[in-house]
């Protein structure tokens, strides 16, 4: 029947086994108190659906058990049957599922170990062992001459049988008897031979048979042996344990061995057993450790909850298991995946921000180790209030540029007066959701930073002090294009004397920002381009010089316009045709850090036909605030290191870099060479691991972590980081490491390490609006325990670092200019206006020029009302709400007279020369695009 008393998901074994001739009846504890109404019931082995009536051995009864049948037609029981057993239940208002139960057939093995002959004095100590495994665990006994023994003999779970003061009547053929329910198993015999004639005369107390290290799942029985002998008269045996502990009260001496019936988590430890020679100070020890693996336990279940539309479920779920149990959810059944909205702070906290009706339904907890599986089930019901406002209506997306959409919408058709606020909701198609928070006084909201041409779905949705409305209809907007964030990977190659092939790899679309529609090559002694289209990789240049130098870059572009360039590549063409070559970079090039070497491992590169090997570079990136630091030896003797590069064959494919200093940034690279040339290299940057954390020499466990940890943005540049001691600890936290790093970034040279002695530290020179992931450790002596749950925090807004980027002038005619630009590289915040300056006269103070704002969305603007034939200058400054920032660099630009009749561009230089160039034609002697021999240029 359903189990109804605790939201666990089932008490009971995780193993059961299929005795021969027995029917085994499964029950399905699904752990929901109480149960609303009846569930529909299925069964799943190995996570298949189970069928009625398959292979003839399992019936599904009407409570919901599930029937294992004994046996198949001929009388023995079909292997198909083992597996993993659970239950899913469904119903009305969600979905549960049970933990998993391991059905295994009962079977004994022959013996791995019979016991062996011996010849034993008279008053001595005979042993006898045997090994066995079955399911479920076989029962060991002994029997002397096919008779059982008698019971002064020592009989321990493990197999073993002690006969101490062996008499002349113990001699005889001694077998083992192991039983389960599948069947009964001898050993071979082996014979007691007692001696009457007095035994070697042994001084010295020696253990014949010492404590081995034992592994005993929890529950089980578990033994520590320790025989000795010497001396006269026998020796006196003692136990102890290693850490200081008392042996707990459990724990059975049968003569000099510990039994532990049902061992438990509390009993694992090392235990020594000592020997001591009586009215003497001589003693001999041997230890061995028990570890006691547990399966999980739910410690903590989630609580079942019912909140309003709009607020956060939190369910929390503490578990314990040795080892350390992996937890995940499931909602009515199937995984729970985490995206802005939904998420786990830690793997025992799950968070549901901004709840709607279908986040009703089961939440279950799922904890498992190796030996089996626990879960607790919550249930959250999401109730809707009474006079809550209607969805907002006739939702609209428009994006404005690449990376903003404006968004509108209609206020609710039902209770709009008591609406205090919207939140605007979007995702990308990686079901990564976000929020916005906007006043109840407008109906429109810019949302920015997005990525390009990149779809997006928004949502919004009404609050009133009751609780929040339904979403509104979702509509789906792709954003613009940009121009690509990177340029493609150059490669260059001569085939004669008068060419350069140049090749590139197309950009992945995290760089590319939209469909790549065409590249451009500039190549100078002087400053030609060429534009090939967007799918093609290679481009010949011709009817150059022989044993001339060029220098080549390139840019990708997209329908938005060209990305920036590379940085220039130098290339010789030959003064006669040879083979030589220059080759591709090494591709997929990896770097695994440790704390001592660098395991470096990449695929040859397009071109690796032409290679003779590769080459590998490793250096010490010694930034400038360890440039005062004196060197170690340890330094001293990497930077020995780098003098050498390494050379590796054609079929080489990875390398272990060694000698390496924990926590050090280094730079790899790897690229490929023949006789004539080498290639180009890939590059790596990143840190060696941290020193792993210390075992205390007295086998102290590491503290626990910080709990409670708070993070304050303090300033633009400074985050307040506060926690609190852990609240059980038995070392003396002695200080705490606190752990810096950009949230989302995973290289290893950006995060930072601080220490401190109090609980909490003001963490400084960071950069502006930007977001870090927060993690404390507490440091005992020579101990040191795992990190705290990752906090963030963001800093606040300061004014731009730097100026609108890339400044562009355009003359559109006489009396007009189109400025156009780029957002500040370090903007510090969100942008919220750009102030444009613009006069004929440079010397005059800025308060004279003439000035013209736009909003911080913008990325151009036309200024009018300018004389024909003159030369104006403009420069302009970027704001956020904290502040302005620095002005560009000054450009200038000539209107042309008003007597040029045709409607031009006007290119404007950065040292304020241009030229006319109409629109559509070239005139005759200009440097314009179309003329011989002239640069193409953007205009």
């Amino acid at each position: 029947e359903l189990y109804r008393n605790k939201n666990t998901c089932g008490a009971g074994p995780v193993l059961v086994a299929l005795e021969p001739g027995q029917p085994l009846l499964l029950d399905c504890h699904l752990g929901a108190a109480p149960l609303d109404t009846p569930l529909n019931i299925t069964w799943l082995q190995d996570g298949h659906s189970v069928l009625e009536g398959e292979g003839d051995f399992l019936r599904t009864l009407l409570n919901g058990s599930l029937l294992v049948l004994p046996t198949s037609v001929d009388g023995r029981t079909p292997h198909g049957v083992e597996g993993g057993y659970s239950c899913v239940g469904s119903g009305p208002f969600g979905a549960l599922t049970s933990r998993t139960v391991s059905v295994q057939l009962a079977t004994l093995s022959r013996f791995h170990k019979d016991p062996e002959a011996h010849v034993v004095p008279l008053g001595g100590a005979a042993r006898f062992e045997c090994r066995i495994e079955g399911v479920p665990t076989p029962r060991i006994t002994w029997e002397k001459d096919q008779e059982p023994i008698l019971s002064q003999f020592i009989s321990l779970p493990n197999g073993v049988l002690q006969i101490l003061g062996v008499v002349k009547e113990d001699g005889g053929a001694y077998r083992c008897v192991a039983t389960n329910s599948a069947r009964k198993r001898f050993s071979q015999d082996a014979v007691l031979t007692v001696t009457t004639g007095p035994g070697p005369a042994q001084r010295e107390v020696v253990i014949v048979a010492p404590p081995q290290n034992v592994t005993v799942v929890q529950g089980h029985p578990a033994v520590m042996e320790c025989l000795a002998r010497g001396g006269q008269p026998k020796p006196l045996v003692s136990w102890s344990r290693q850490d200081g502990k008392p042996i707990a009260t459990d724990v059975v001496v049968l003569e000099t061995n510990l039994v532990i019936p049902n061992a438990q988590r509390y009993h694992a430890g090392v235990y020594v057993c000592r020997a001591n020679k009586p009215k003497t100070r001589e003693f001999v020890i041997a230890a061995a450790e028990l570890h006691v693996p547990a399966p999980p336990v739910i410690l903590q279940p989630p609580q079942t909850v019912s909140l309003s539309r709009g607020n956060t479920a939190r369910f929390v779920c503490n578990s314990s298991g040795e080892p350390p149990p992996v937890l995940h959810w499931l909602k009515n059944g199937q995984p729970v995946r985490s995206n802005g909205r939904v998420k786990t702070q830690s793997p025992g906290v799950l968070l549901i921000n901004q709840l709607g009706l279908d986040d009703a339904g089961y939440y279950q907890c799922i904890a498992g180790n190796a030996l089996g599986m626990a879960c607790a089930t919550a249930k959250l019901s999401v109730i809707v209030r009474e006079g809550l406002p209607s969805p907002p209506r006739h939702l609209t997306a428009m994006p404005q540029s690449s990376t903003t959409a404006l968004l509108t919408w209609e206020r609710p058709e039902h209770n709009s007066d008591q609406i205090i606020g919207f939140s605007v909701h979007y995702q990308r198609s990686d079901n990564m959701e976000y929020q916005l928070a906007v006043n109840n006084d407008t109906t429109e909201y810019h949302v920015k930073e997005l990525l390009p041409h990149t779809t997006y779905t928004f949502y919004v949705v009404a609050y009133s002090p009751m609780g929040a409305s339904r979403p509104s209809l979702p509509i789906s907007v792709e954003m613009l294009e940009d121009v690509p964030s990177a340029p493609p990977q150059l490669s260059l190659l001569s085939t004669s004397p008068t060419d350069i092939r140049v090749m590139w790899l197309p950009l992945s679309s995290q760089h590319s920002r939209g469909a790549v529609t065409r590249y451009r090559v500039d190549y100078l002694d002087q400053v030609f381009s060429v534009e090939v289209g967007g799918n093609e990789t290679q481009l010949t240049l011709r009817e150059l010089q022989p044993n001339q130098a060029y220098r080549l870059r390139m840019a990708a572009g997209t329908g938005a316009g060209f990305g920036v360039p590379s940085e220039w590549a130098q290339h010789h063409t030959p003064a006669s045709f040879n083979h030589s070559m220059v080759i591709f970079a090494p591709t997929e090039l990896k770097v695994r850090a440790k704390m001592n070497s660098l395991h470096v491992t990449w695929q040859p590169p397009p071109n690796h036909a032409q290679i003779s090997g590769y080459k590998l570079f490793c250096r010490e990136v010694v930034s400038e605030d360890m440039s005062n630091e004196r060197a170690s030896p340890d330094r001293e003797r990497v930077r020995r290191m780098e003098a050498h590069t390494i050379k590796l064959r054609k079929r080489v494919k990875h390398h272990e870099v060694t000698s390496l200093v924990p926590d050090r940034l280094y730079e790899v690279k790897v690229w490929a060479f023949n006789k004539q040339t080498d290639g180009y290299a890939a590059g790596w940057k990143g840190r060696t691991e941290k020193p792993h954390d210390k075992v205390s020499p007295k086998g102290n466990p590491p503290p626990l972590p910080p709990g409670s940890v708070k993070a304050t943005a303090n300033s633009s540049t400074a985050i307040w980081l506060r926690w609190e001691k852990p609240r059980f600890s038995n070392v003396r936290i002695i200080n705490y490491t606190v752990r810096c790093s950009p949230a989302g970034l995973r290289n290893a040279s950006l995060v930072s390490y601080y220490s401190s002695s109090a609980q909490e530290i003001l963490l400084g020179s960071l950069k502006p609006y930007t977001r870090y992931e927060l993690a404390v450790q507490s440091n005992g002596v020579d101990v040191v325990g795992p990190y705290s749950s990752t906090v963030e925090e963001s800093t606040l807004t300061d004014r731009p670092s730097t100026p609108p980027a890339d400044l562009q002038l355009t003359a559109l005619d006489s009396s007009s200019v189109l400025v156009s630009w780029h957002p500040p590289r370090q903007p510090n915040g969100v942008i919220v206006s750009y102030k444009i300056l613009y006069g004929s006269n440079l010397s005059q103070p800025d308060h004279l020029w003439n000035n013209l704002t736009r909003d911080g969305s913008a990325m151009s603007a036309e200024v009018s009302g300018l004389s024909s034939g003159s030369r104006y200058f403009f420069k302009m400054r970027a704001s956020t709400e904290v502040g302005v920032g620095p002005y560009s660099p000054v450009k200038d630009v000539y209107t042309p007279s008003k007597n040029y009749g045709g409607r031009g561009a006007w290119w404007a230089g950065e040292n304020g020369g241009g030229t006319i160039c109409p629109l559509v034609a070239p005139l005759p002697g200009s440097r314009c695009p179309g003329s011989i021999n002239a640069p193409s240029r953007r205009v």
